[in-house]
């Protein structure tokens, strides 16, 4: 099994990438890859609601330039997802949620790709803004049907500069606690398969309240 991570910090190495990385060690204890990408660094456009991606259906989004039709298939192809992010004013940084508005509304508009993944968010903060960001990380993850592993407490861990997170002794056990439940529920996910069936997938209901 294989889990790809996102991390929205313009920081490569920062404490956004510490907490992803104190998940993915519990997962690789566990035997799930982890590949560990950089969203933050680089220059990704916002989506601009032109429904390309869905007119098309070819899994793409139209707009060239940046990498983000290759990470939507490592996403399809993924067991499970993280996205990580740090707080900027309150909110998911400003590259990442470009990232999360055009990876996901390609996959939802494609027969909605991620459902049933197991994806979890996790989000590093100096002060205050955690609990706003951690649950729009969270709204993309539900809106998706993906399945969310819980942890022992929000998924949000304090620091400043890089590798201040470790000094958060229960943000670490926060991390730690949520790598090991993704990894038991991935594995009850891959188990069930061919022996539980899911649900049937019903065409999603648009209702628009202006007439």
């Amino acid at each position: 099994m294989k889990v790809v991570a996102f991390n929205g910090s313009p920081n490569k190495k920062g404490n956004t990438y510490g907490a992803i990385k104190l998940v993915a060690d519990e997962l690789e204890k566990e035997g799930i890859e982890v590949e560990i990408i950089n969203v933050g660094s680089q220059v990704v456009r916002g989506c601009i609601a032109c429904g390309g991606c869905g007119r098309n259906k070819n899994e793409k989004c139209v707009l060239p330039g940046d990498s983000l039709n290759e990470w939507v298939q490592k996403m399809k192809e993924a067991d499970g997802i993280i996205l990580g992010s740090p707080v900027h004013y309150s909110g998911v940084a400003g590259t990442m949620k470009s990232f999360l508005d055009r990876a996901f509304y390609v996959a939802g508009s494609n027969g909605n790709l991620l459902r049933h993944k197991v994806g979890a968010s996790v989000v590093a903060v100096r002060r205050t803004g955690g609990m706003p960001t951690f649950q729009q990380l969270n709204n993309y993850i539900n809106y998706s049907e993906m399945l969310m592993p819980a942890s022992s407490y929000w998924n949000v861990i304090h620091g400043t500069a890089p590798g201040e997170i470790h000094g958060d002794e229960e943000g670490v056990q926060i991390m730690r606690t949520l790598g090991q439940n993704m990894a038991w529920l991935m594995k009850l996910v891959q188990n069930g398969k061919g022996k539980v069936s899911e649900p049937e997938k019903e065409n999603k209901i648009f209702t628009n309240f202006i007439r």
